[in-house]
Protein backbone atom coordinates (compact mmCIF):
# COMPACT_ATOMS: atom_id res chain seq x y z
CA UNK A 1 0.00 0.00 0.00
CA UNK A 2 1.00 3.61 -0.59
CA UNK A 3 0.43 5.43 2.71
CA UNK A 4 0.24 9.13 3.53
CA UNK A 5 0.63 10.38 7.12
CA UNK A 6 -0.39 13.97 7.82
CA UNK A 7 1.63 15.79 10.48
CA UNK A 8 5.17 16.71 11.41
CA UNK A 9 5.76 16.02 15.09
CA UNK A 10 7.02 13.28 17.35
CA UNK A 11 3.67 11.49 17.17
CA UNK A 12 3.92 11.31 13.39
CA UNK A 13 7.57 10.17 13.48
CA UNK A 14 6.56 7.27 15.72
CA UNK A 15 3.56 6.45 13.51
CA UNK A 16 5.84 6.45 10.45
CA UNK A 17 8.37 4.25 12.25
CA UNK A 18 5.68 1.68 13.13
CA UNK A 19 4.05 1.74 9.68
CA UNK A 20 7.39 1.15 7.96
CA UNK A 21 7.86 -2.08 9.92
CA UNK A 22 4.75 -3.52 8.29
CA UNK A 23 5.42 -5.39 5.02
CA UNK A 24 2.10 -4.10 3.63
CA UNK A 25 3.65 -0.63 3.36
CA UNK A 26 5.17 -0.15 -0.10
CA UNK A 27 5.65 3.61 -0.06
CA UNK A 28 5.32 6.13 2.77
CA UNK A 29 4.96 9.90 2.46
CA UNK A 30 4.68 12.20 5.49
CA UNK A 31 3.47 15.78 5.10
CA UNK A 32 5.07 18.01 6.18
CA UNK A 33 7.35 15.75 8.25
CA UNK A 34 10.52 16.90 9.99
CA UNK A 35 14.28 16.27 9.90
CA UNK A 36 13.97 12.91 11.65
CA UNK A 37 11.06 11.69 9.55
CA UNK A 38 12.99 12.66 6.40
CA UNK A 39 15.61 10.04 7.33
CA UNK A 40 13.07 7.20 7.02
CA UNK A 41 10.33 8.44 4.63
CA UNK A 42 9.59 10.92 1.87
CA UNK A 43 8.43 14.31 3.16
CA UNK A 44 6.12 16.64 1.25
CA UNK A 45 5.35 20.32 1.67
CA UNK A 46 1.57 20.41 1.92
CA UNK A 47 -1.05 22.47 3.75
CA UNK A 48 -2.54 19.60 5.75
CA UNK A 49 -5.55 21.67 6.86
CA UNK A 50 -6.60 22.27 3.23
CA UNK A 51 -8.81 19.29 2.38
CA UNK A 52 -8.83 20.02 -1.35
CA UNK A 53 -5.03 20.21 -1.49
CA UNK A 54 -4.69 16.94 0.46
CA UNK A 55 -7.15 15.14 -1.86
CA UNK A 56 -5.29 16.37 -4.94
CA UNK A 57 -1.95 15.27 -3.47
CA UNK A 58 -3.37 11.83 -2.61
CA UNK A 59 -4.69 11.42 -6.16
CA UNK A 60 -1.39 12.48 -7.75
CA UNK A 61 0.59 10.07 -5.55
CA UNK A 62 -1.76 7.06 -5.86
CA UNK A 63 -2.30 6.94 -2.09
CA UNK A 64 -4.24 3.94 -0.73
CA UNK A 65 -4.51 4.88 2.93
CA UNK A 66 -4.28 8.19 4.83
CA UNK A 67 -3.46 8.43 8.55
CA UNK A 68 -4.23 11.85 10.05
CA UNK A 69 -1.98 12.63 13.02
CA UNK A 70 -2.94 16.03 14.56
CA UNK A 71 -6.30 17.40 15.62
CA UNK A 72 -6.36 20.57 13.49
CA UNK A 73 -6.89 18.87 10.08
CA UNK A 74 -9.53 16.62 11.65
CA UNK A 75 -11.43 19.62 13.02
CA UNK A 76 -11.06 21.26 9.59
CA UNK A 77 -12.85 18.33 7.90
CA UNK A 78 -9.88 16.90 6.00
CA UNK A 79 -11.03 13.32 6.73
CA UNK A 80 -14.45 14.16 5.26
CA UNK A 81 -12.93 15.55 2.07
CA UNK A 82 -10.71 12.49 1.65
CA UNK A 83 -13.64 10.10 2.16
CA UNK A 84 -15.70 12.05 -0.37
CA UNK A 85 -12.73 11.61 -2.74
CA UNK A 86 -12.86 7.85 -2.28
CA UNK A 87 -9.85 7.46 0.01
CA UNK A 88 -9.52 5.15 2.99
CA UNK A 89 -8.86 7.31 6.06
CA UNK A 90 -7.87 6.79 9.68
CA UNK A 91 -9.39 9.70 11.60
CA UNK A 92 -12.85 10.98 12.54
CA UNK A 93 -15.14 13.31 10.63
CA UNK A 94 -15.24 17.01 11.52
CA UNK A 95 -18.56 16.42 13.31
CA UNK A 96 -17.09 13.64 15.46
CA UNK A 97 -13.85 15.61 15.99
CA UNK A 98 -15.88 18.11 18.04
CA UNK A 99 -15.20 15.73 20.95
CA UNK A 100 -11.85 17.50 21.09
CA UNK A 101 -12.56 20.73 19.21
CA UNK A 102 -15.28 21.82 21.66
CA UNK A 103 -15.11 21.18 25.40
CA UNK A 104 -18.76 22.23 25.80
CA UNK A 105 -19.86 19.74 23.11
CA UNK A 106 -18.04 16.96 24.96
CA UNK A 107 -19.78 17.92 28.20
CA UNK A 108 -23.15 17.84 26.42
CA UNK A 109 -22.39 14.36 25.05
CA UNK A 110 -21.26 13.14 28.50
CA UNK A 111 -24.48 14.47 30.05
CA UNK A 112 -26.55 12.60 27.46
CA UNK A 113 -24.47 9.41 27.85
CA UNK A 114 -24.44 9.73 31.67
CA UNK A 115 -20.64 9.38 31.56
CA UNK A 116 -19.00 10.41 34.86
CA UNK A 117 -17.02 13.63 34.48
CA UNK A 118 -16.37 16.90 36.31
CA UNK A 119 -19.21 19.32 37.08
CA UNK A 120 -18.90 22.39 34.87
CA UNK A 121 -20.18 25.71 33.57
CA UNK A 122 -19.96 27.01 29.98
CA UNK A 123 -19.49 30.76 29.43
CA UNK A 124 -19.34 33.23 26.56
CA UNK A 125 -18.54 36.32 28.64
CA UNK A 126 -15.92 37.00 31.29
CA UNK A 127 -18.19 38.51 33.97
CA UNK A 128 -20.45 35.46 34.15
CA UNK A 129 -17.40 33.16 34.22
CA UNK A 130 -15.85 35.15 37.07
CA UNK A 131 -19.09 35.09 39.04
CA UNK A 132 -19.14 31.28 38.71
CA UNK A 133 -15.55 31.04 39.99
CA UNK A 134 -16.36 33.25 43.00
CA UNK A 135 -19.35 31.02 43.79
CA UNK A 136 -17.48 27.74 43.37
CA UNK A 137 -14.14 28.75 44.88
CA UNK A 138 -10.71 27.23 44.14
CA UNK A 139 -8.99 25.01 43.18
CA UNK A 140 -10.84 25.04 39.86
CA UNK A 141 -10.03 24.31 36.21
CA UNK A 142 -10.39 26.91 33.45
CA UNK A 143 -10.40 25.61 29.85
CA UNK A 144 -10.50 27.35 26.48
CA UNK A 145 -13.45 25.73 24.69
CA UNK A 146 -11.68 25.24 21.34
CA UNK A 147 -8.37 23.80 20.11
CA UNK A 148 -5.36 25.37 21.83
CA UNK A 149 -2.61 22.86 20.92
CA UNK A 150 -2.79 21.22 24.34
CA UNK A 151 -2.15 24.47 26.20
CA UNK A 152 -5.60 25.95 26.86
CA UNK A 153 -6.08 24.44 30.32
CA UNK A 154 -5.29 26.30 33.54
CA UNK A 155 -5.49 24.40 36.82
CA UNK A 156 -6.00 27.35 39.16
CA UNK A 157 -5.10 26.62 42.79
CA UNK A 158 -6.53 29.95 43.99
CA UNK A 159 -9.30 32.31 42.93
CA UNK A 160 -6.95 35.05 41.68
CA UNK A 161 -5.25 32.63 39.27
CA UNK A 162 -8.63 31.50 37.93
CA UNK A 163 -9.82 35.09 37.39
CA UNK A 164 -6.55 35.94 35.61
CA UNK A 165 -6.95 32.88 33.38
CA UNK A 166 -10.46 34.02 32.41
CA UNK A 167 -9.09 37.47 31.50
CA UNK A 168 -6.33 35.85 29.44
CA UNK A 169 -8.70 33.58 27.53
CA UNK A 170 -11.32 36.19 26.74
CA UNK A 171 -8.46 38.62 26.01
CA UNK A 172 -7.22 36.41 23.16
CA UNK A 173 -4.28 34.56 24.74
CA UNK A 174 -5.42 31.38 22.99
CA UNK A 175 -6.88 33.02 19.87
CA UNK A 176 -10.32 31.87 18.81
CA UNK A 177 -10.06 28.83 21.10
CA UNK A 178 -10.73 31.08 24.11
CA UNK A 179 -13.79 32.89 22.73
CA UNK A 180 -15.81 30.52 24.93
CA UNK A 181 -14.68 29.05 28.24
CA UNK A 182 -15.57 25.91 30.17
CA UNK A 183 -14.93 25.98 33.93
CA UNK A 184 -14.78 22.62 35.71
CA UNK A 185 -14.55 21.31 39.23
CA UNK A 186 -11.03 20.33 40.23
CA UNK A 187 -10.85 16.53 40.27
CA UNK A 188 -8.42 14.80 42.61
CA UNK A 189 -6.79 11.46 41.91
CA UNK A 190 -4.31 9.95 39.49
CA UNK A 191 -4.50 10.70 35.77
CA UNK A 192 -4.14 8.09 33.05
CA UNK A 193 -4.46 8.00 29.27
CA UNK A 194 -6.57 5.19 27.81
CA UNK A 195 -6.52 4.59 24.05
CA UNK A 196 -9.25 2.84 22.08
CA UNK A 197 -9.81 2.35 18.37
CA UNK A 198 -13.34 2.79 17.05
CA UNK A 199 -14.82 1.99 13.63
CA UNK A 200 -18.28 3.48 14.13
CA UNK A 201 -19.55 0.39 15.96
CA UNK A 202 -16.80 -1.67 17.57
CA UNK A 203 -14.53 -0.34 20.34
CA UNK A 204 -11.10 -1.99 20.73
CA UNK A 205 -8.79 -0.98 23.63
CA UNK A 206 -5.19 -0.67 22.42
CA UNK A 207 -3.25 0.47 25.45
CA UNK A 208 -2.74 2.72 28.44
CA UNK A 209 -0.14 5.33 29.28
CA UNK A 210 0.58 8.06 31.79
CA UNK A 211 1.67 11.51 30.64
CA UNK A 212 3.61 14.18 32.56
CA UNK A 213 2.04 17.54 31.70
CA UNK A 214 3.91 19.98 33.92
CA UNK A 215 7.23 21.38 32.77
CA UNK A 216 9.19 20.84 35.98
CA UNK A 217 10.35 17.86 38.01
CA UNK A 218 8.01 16.83 40.80
CA UNK A 219 5.12 17.88 38.51
CA UNK A 220 5.74 21.58 39.10
CA UNK A 221 5.43 24.64 36.86
CA UNK A 222 3.05 25.38 33.98
CA UNK A 223 1.22 22.81 31.89
CA UNK A 224 2.84 21.79 28.60
CA UNK A 225 1.89 19.57 25.69
CA UNK A 226 3.63 16.76 27.62
CA UNK A 227 7.18 16.24 28.91
CA UNK A 228 7.23 12.45 28.87
CA UNK A 229 5.11 9.32 29.16
CA UNK A 230 5.27 5.64 29.93
CA UNK A 231 3.16 2.59 29.11
CA UNK A 232 1.39 0.65 30.51
CA UNK A 233 -0.10 2.75 33.33
CA UNK A 234 -0.25 0.61 36.51
CA UNK A 235 -3.24 2.61 37.78
CA UNK A 236 -5.30 1.23 34.87
CA UNK A 237 -6.16 -2.12 36.40
CA UNK A 238 -8.43 -4.59 34.59
CA UNK A 239 -11.34 -3.49 36.79
CA UNK A 240 -10.83 0.24 36.13
CA UNK A 241 -10.35 -0.41 32.40
CA UNK A 242 -13.63 -2.35 32.30
CA UNK A 243 -15.43 0.49 34.13
CA UNK A 244 -13.98 3.11 31.77
CA UNK A 245 -15.26 1.12 28.79
CA UNK A 246 -18.73 0.36 30.17
CA UNK A 247 -19.45 3.69 31.90
CA UNK A 248 -17.63 6.22 29.69
CA UNK A 249 -16.38 5.07 26.28
CA UNK A 250 -19.16 2.80 25.01
CA UNK A 251 -22.02 5.12 26.12
CA UNK A 252 -20.22 8.04 24.40
CA UNK A 253 -19.75 6.07 21.17
CA UNK A 254 -23.42 5.00 21.26
CA UNK A 255 -24.53 8.62 21.75
CA UNK A 256 -22.33 9.77 18.84
CA UNK A 257 -23.85 7.08 16.59
CA UNK A 258 -27.35 8.07 17.75
CA UNK A 259 -26.61 11.63 16.64
CA UNK A 260 -25.50 10.32 13.22
CA UNK A 261 -21.86 11.22 13.75
CA UNK A 262 -20.34 7.75 14.28
CA UNK A 263 -16.76 7.89 15.53
CA UNK A 264 -13.99 6.29 13.47
CA UNK A 265 -10.33 6.53 14.44
CA UNK A 266 -8.44 6.54 17.71
CA UNK A 267 -10.05 8.00 20.82
CA UNK A 268 -7.77 9.27 23.56
CA UNK A 269 -9.66 8.97 26.84
CA UNK A 270 -8.09 11.13 29.54
CA UNK A 271 -9.15 9.78 32.93
CA UNK A 272 -8.91 10.82 36.57
CA UNK A 273 -8.97 7.84 38.89
CA UNK A 274 -9.83 8.01 42.58
CA UNK A 275 -10.90 5.19 44.89
CA UNK A 276 -11.11 2.78 41.95
CA UNK A 277 -13.55 4.98 40.02
CA UNK A 278 -12.58 6.55 36.65
CA UNK A 279 -14.02 9.92 35.58
CA UNK A 280 -13.48 11.59 32.23
CA UNK A 281 -11.08 14.54 32.12
CA UNK A 282 -11.15 14.99 28.35
CA UNK A 283 -11.38 13.28 24.99
CA UNK A 284 -8.83 13.81 22.23
CA UNK A 285 -9.60 12.62 18.72
CA UNK A 286 -6.05 11.53 17.90
CA UNK A 287 -3.13 9.79 19.55
CA UNK A 288 -1.68 11.70 22.47
CA UNK A 289 1.75 13.23 22.02
CA UNK A 290 4.01 11.91 23.62
CA UNK A 291 1.87 8.86 24.55
CA UNK A 292 1.76 7.76 20.92
CA UNK A 293 5.50 7.26 20.99
CA UNK A 294 5.38 4.67 23.78
CA UNK A 295 2.35 2.92 22.26
CA UNK A 296 4.04 2.64 18.85
CA UNK A 297 7.25 1.39 20.47
CA UNK A 298 5.22 -1.41 22.09
CA UNK A 299 2.84 -2.17 19.20
CA UNK A 300 5.31 -2.08 16.29
CA UNK A 301 4.13 -3.33 12.90
CA UNK A 302 0.66 -4.39 14.11
CA UNK A 303 -0.22 -0.71 14.68
CA UNK A 304 -0.78 -0.27 10.94
CA UNK A 305 -2.98 -3.37 10.69
CA UNK A 306 -5.11 -2.11 13.59
CA UNK A 307 -5.52 1.38 12.10
CA UNK A 308 -6.36 -0.17 8.72
CA UNK A 309 -8.99 -2.40 10.37
CA UNK A 310 -10.56 0.66 12.03
CA UNK A 311 -10.69 2.49 8.70
CA UNK A 312 -12.33 -0.51 6.99
CA UNK A 313 -14.86 -1.06 9.84
CA UNK A 314 -13.61 -4.55 10.73
CA UNK A 315 -12.37 -4.04 14.27
CA UNK A 316 -14.71 -6.84 15.38
CA UNK A 317 -12.19 -9.23 13.77
CA UNK A 318 -9.04 -7.49 15.08
CA UNK A 319 -6.89 -8.41 18.06
CA UNK A 320 -4.10 -6.57 19.86
CA UNK A 321 -1.05 -8.65 20.76
CA UNK A 322 0.83 -7.17 23.71
CA UNK A 323 4.27 -8.26 24.79
CA UNK A 324 4.84 -8.21 28.55
CA UNK A 325 6.98 -5.10 28.26
CA UNK A 326 7.20 -1.43 29.23
CA UNK A 327 8.10 1.70 27.31
CA UNK A 328 9.08 5.25 28.25
CA UNK A 329 9.60 8.45 26.31
CA UNK A 330 11.31 11.61 27.57
CA UNK A 331 10.82 14.96 25.82
CA UNK A 332 13.83 17.21 25.21
CA UNK A 333 12.51 20.75 24.93
CA UNK A 334 13.99 24.15 24.14
CA UNK A 335 14.89 26.34 27.13
CA UNK A 336 11.96 28.67 27.82
CA UNK A 337 9.25 26.21 26.72
CA UNK A 338 6.24 26.38 27.24
CA UNK A 339 6.89 30.12 27.05
CA UNK A 340 9.02 31.81 24.38
CA UNK A 341 12.07 29.86 23.21
CA UNK A 342 14.88 30.15 20.71
CA UNK A 343 14.92 28.29 17.39
CA UNK A 344 17.77 27.31 15.10
CA UNK A 345 20.25 25.78 17.55
CA UNK A 346 22.25 22.85 16.15
CA UNK A 347 21.70 19.54 17.97
CA UNK A 348 24.73 17.24 18.22
CA UNK A 349 25.15 13.63 19.26
CA UNK A 350 22.20 12.26 17.29
CA UNK A 351 24.32 10.09 14.98
CA UNK A 352 25.57 7.98 17.87
CA UNK A 353 22.13 7.08 19.23
CA UNK A 354 20.89 3.48 18.93
CA UNK A 355 18.06 2.77 16.47
CA UNK A 356 16.26 -0.51 17.05
CA UNK A 357 12.90 -2.01 17.96
CA UNK A 358 13.82 -1.21 21.59
CA UNK A 359 15.30 2.31 21.28
CA UNK A 360 14.51 5.28 19.03
CA UNK A 361 14.91 9.03 19.02
CA UNK A 362 11.71 10.41 17.52
CA UNK A 363 11.98 13.98 16.24
CA UNK A 364 9.23 16.39 17.27
CA UNK A 365 10.37 19.91 16.37
CA UNK A 366 13.41 19.67 14.11
CA UNK A 367 14.55 21.00 10.74
CA UNK A 368 17.61 20.33 8.61
CA UNK A 369 19.97 23.19 7.75
CA UNK A 370 23.24 22.69 5.85
CA UNK A 371 23.17 18.98 6.65
CA UNK A 372 22.72 19.59 10.38
CA UNK A 373 19.66 18.97 12.56
CA UNK A 374 18.40 22.14 14.24
CA UNK A 375 15.71 22.83 16.83
CA UNK A 376 12.58 24.36 15.30
CA UNK A 377 9.95 23.85 18.01
CA UNK A 378 9.31 23.90 21.74
CA UNK A 379 9.27 20.15 22.18
CA UNK A 380 12.15 18.99 20.00
CA UNK A 381 13.10 15.32 20.59
CA UNK A 382 11.35 12.26 22.08
CA UNK A 383 13.87 9.75 23.43
CA UNK A 384 11.97 6.49 23.55
CA UNK A 385 12.83 2.96 24.68
CA UNK A 386 11.22 -0.23 25.85
CA UNK A 387 12.40 -2.91 28.22
CA UNK A 388 11.27 -5.93 30.18
CA UNK A 389 10.69 -3.54 33.10
CA UNK A 390 9.96 0.16 33.33
CA UNK A 391 13.29 0.62 35.14
CA UNK A 392 15.12 -0.93 32.17
CA UNK A 393 13.26 1.26 29.68
CA UNK A 394 14.02 4.31 31.84
CA UNK A 395 17.75 3.50 31.98
CA UNK A 396 17.90 3.19 28.18
CA UNK A 397 16.04 6.49 27.68
CA UNK A 398 18.23 8.52 30.01
CA UNK A 399 21.41 6.96 28.58
CA UNK A 400 20.27 8.32 25.20
CA UNK A 401 19.44 11.73 26.66
CA UNK A 402 22.88 12.05 28.24
CA UNK A 403 24.54 11.46 24.84
CA UNK A 404 22.83 14.41 23.15
CA UNK A 405 24.86 17.59 22.80
CA UNK A 406 22.37 20.43 22.93
CA UNK A 407 23.14 22.98 25.68
CA UNK A 408 19.94 24.93 24.88
CA UNK A 409 17.74 21.91 25.61
CA UNK A 410 16.34 20.53 28.85
CA UNK A 411 14.36 17.51 30.04
CA UNK A 412 12.78 16.11 33.19
CA UNK A 413 14.74 13.39 34.97
CA UNK A 414 11.76 12.02 36.89
CA UNK A 415 9.51 10.63 34.15
CA UNK A 416 7.74 7.53 35.44
CA UNK A 417 8.14 8.48 39.11
CA UNK A 418 4.61 7.42 40.03
CA UNK A 419 5.17 3.88 38.74
CA UNK A 420 8.77 3.58 39.90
Amino acid sequence: MNILILGGGGREHSLAWAVLQNPKCDKLIVAPGNAGIAQIASCAALDIEDGGAVVTFAEENAIDFVIIGPEAPLAAGVADRLREGGFLVFGPSAAAARLEASKSFTKEICDAAKAPTAAYGHFTDADAAKAYVRTQGAPIVVKADGLAAGKGVIVAMDEAEALAAIDDMFGGAFGGAGAEVVIEEFMEGEEASFFVLCDGETVLPIGTAQDHKRVGEGDTGPNTGGMGAYSPAPVMTDDITAKALSEIVRPTMAEMARREMPYQGVLYVGLMIKDGQPRLVEYNVRFGDPECQVLMMRLGAQAMDLMHAAAEARLDMAQVHWADDHAMTVVMAAQGYPGSYQKGDVIGGLDGLPESSAQMCFHAGTSERDGKVTASGGRVLNLTARGSSLAEARQRVYDMADNIDWPQGFFRRDIGWRAL
